[in-house]
């Protein structure tokens, strides 16, 4: 369960906190990996010029050396850092040089604040002026971040982006997709990034990102522009989208995959109608909110309904209109598995996602450029899908493809003289 802003108790998909240390333990990682890299790679090229009698290069790049861990407070994280093979000699001392990583020392197996440190510099350091002081207080140092070498780590995760944005979807089927727009602030512009971001489940269960680009505030030809080049690449229409309702999603879904079924985000419907009463009567509605989205089934959640407006219709009527005007897209997922319904009902996993982002551009003021905060959404994005769980009963999603009928939860199969449900331990069989 999650607690709304406005204090109601809606439905969950966000991780654990031992799920969220691994999320942000492999974003350590992977962001050492870069940085190291980018560090190695900004010294080699910055000695280009460095050949010997037979025009061979001196400095260049040699593999990497044996992976090492780097105990945390977070636990270990493996790195295999970088080597660099440097043929000068010192003319003073007579010795070879040699490449020394200012980021992650050779003597270094044990930083204490790696775990505070490295996710503001997963989601926050791509620019100089907050990596330099994240990395002092990680190594005690901000040696060794040129930058040159920060601009170099930035265009990587901006290439990484672009290639992504770019790929072929045919080969991709998506059965259910969520939708949301996240508004990160720009430091150096005057207005907000607003991501628009795609989040798709495959006929195998799994999750993944579909897409990720920078709009308009969210306006439908903002949407209609991602779906269509989504669609351009090879995407199929989703059987159901997740969002909120205020979206311009919806606009640009039906113009371009008018076969997709629509639902509404709870999490989103609840805050609505709460907003729309006064603080005392919140306690009483979340209660009939919850009869409605956590009903045993479609027929129980429309008795809630009703319910709801027998105790509220009368005194907040623009309260109830939210949920009556919406209720076709708002009980959708009654007629998909049981089993899928804890997913289906809210955008939780780009809101739990994107929670983290939120909190931190708060404090930093947010990435320098769009280009920047779009690299940084998609490097997280990225980094948390290795953690996300497939849905219940993933064997239930490709049925869903199929055109398979669910009543009350469970797969309807029909025959010339009877209709049988079964239930999906049956249907698995």
């Amino acid at each position: 369960m999650e607690t709304a802003r406005s204090g109601q108790v809606l439905p969950s998909d966000v991780p654990s906190s031992s799920l969220l240390d691994e999320i942000a333990r492999e974003g350590a990682r992977r962001m050492l990996a870069a940085a190291l890299k980018a560090e190695a790679d900004a010294y080699v090229d910055g000695l280009l010029d460095q050949v010997d009698e037979d025009g061979h290069r001196l400095v260049v790049r040699n593999g990497h050396h044996e992976p090492r861990s780097v105990t945390t407070a977070a636990g270990a994280i493996e790195v295999r850092a970088p080597r660099v093979n440097d043929k000068r000699v010192d003319e003073a001392t007579g010795e070879r040089r040699r490449f020394a990583s200012s980021i992650l020392p050779a003597w270094c197996r044990r930083s204490p604040k790696v775990s505070e440190v490295l996710p503001l510099l997963y989601l926050h350091g791509l620019s100089s002026g907050d990596f330099v002081p994240a990395l002092e207080q990680f190594l005690g140092t901000g040696a060794g971040l040129s930058a040159s070498t920060i601009t170099r780590l930035c265009e990587q995760w901006q290439d990484e982006q672009r290639a992504f944005a770019r790929r072929d979807l045919s080969g991709v089927d998506y059965v259910y997709v969520w939708a949301d727009g996240i508004h990160v602030n720009i430091r150096l512009e005057e207005h907000k990034l607003c991501l628009l971001v795609l989040i798709g489940v495959r006929a195998d269960g799994s999750k993944e990102l579909i897409t990720l680009t920078d709009g308009y505030r969210e306006s439908v030809e903002s949407w209609a522009d991602l779906l269509r080049d989504a669609k351009r690449r090879g995407m199929r229409a989703p059987v159901l989208a997740v969002g909120d309702g205020a979206l311009g999603f919806w606009g640009g879904l039906r113009e371009v995959f008018p076969e997709t079924r629509e639902q509404r985000c709870w999490f989103h419907k609840g805050g609505n109608v709460l907003a729309a009463m006064p603080k005392s009567a919140h306690p009483t509605a979340k209660k009939a909110l919850a009869g409605i989205w956590g009903a045993e089934d479609k027929t129980h959640a429309k008795a809630a309904v009703k319910a709801f407006v027998e105790l509220f219709g009368a005194k907040f009527p623009k309260a109830v209109a939210k949920v009556t005007d919406d209720l076709e897209q708002l009980l959708a997922l009654y007629d998909f598995p049981a089993e899928h319904w804890v997913h289906l009902r809210t955008t939780n996993p780009i809101e739990s996602t994107f929670a983290t982002v939120r909190h931190r551009t708060k404090i930093t003021r947010g990435p320098g450029s769009k280009a920047a905060g779009l690299a940084m959404a998609y490097k997280l994005i990225i980094a948390a899908q290795d953690r996300w769980r497939a849905v219940n009963a993933p064997h239930l999603v490709a049925l869903v493809r199929a055109g398979a009928m669910f009543v009350n939860g469970k797969h309807v199969e029909r025959s010339e003289d009877q209709q049988t449900v079964t239930t999906p331990v049956e249907t698995a069989a």
